[in-house]
């Protein structure tokens, strides 16, 4: 099912010099499918979910330290979502079991960091942060995989 994300502003980086107000991300499967005002996407994508969230839409990050401490594997790569990452280094995911967490969970495993983008037919890994900096929504995959109630 095709869902569209929309959000008071939308990144496509974070340090986007000209974000897109009143913007959506179009998400099919894993894959983003269109970025631009949630007008047109609406528009481009006719019978789409809507998911109208508050604050800032933009790439999901990289978690480049250690895993939070949590009592499981499971429960460590969870921590991570709820902070709006989508991927980890593998320096700091080397067990079998963590790996095994991030795979299940759609978190990639990278060997070095590298910068976050959305980019059209780019996987879909976003973050929605509210006004104080905190994690509202983790898309992974193109899965919500994180939402603060």
């Amino acid at each position: 099912m095709l869902t569209i994300h929309a959000a008071d502003e939308v990144r496509r980086v974070w340090d986007d010099p000209e974000p897109v107000r009143g913007g959506a991300v179009a998400v099919q499967g894993g894959r983003v499918a269109g970025v631009g005002p949630l007008a047109e996407l609406e528009r481009r994508f006719p019978g789409a979910r809507v998911r109208r969230w508050p604050g800032v839409l933009g790439p999901a990050h990289l978690h480049e330290g250690p895993l939070p401490d949590a009592p499981s594997p499971r429960e460590r790569i969870h921590a991570v979502l709820k902070l709006g990452a989508a991927a980890v280094l593998a320096e700091h995911a080397g067990s079998p079991e963590l790996r095994s967490a991030a795979d299940r969970n759609d978190v990639v495993v990278l060997a070095r960091a590298r910068p976050t983008a959305i980019t059209e037919t780019g996987r879909a890994d976003l973050a929605v942060f509210d006004e104080s900096g905190a994690c509202i929504a983790t898309v992974c995959a193109g899965r919500l995989v994180h939402r603060r109630r």
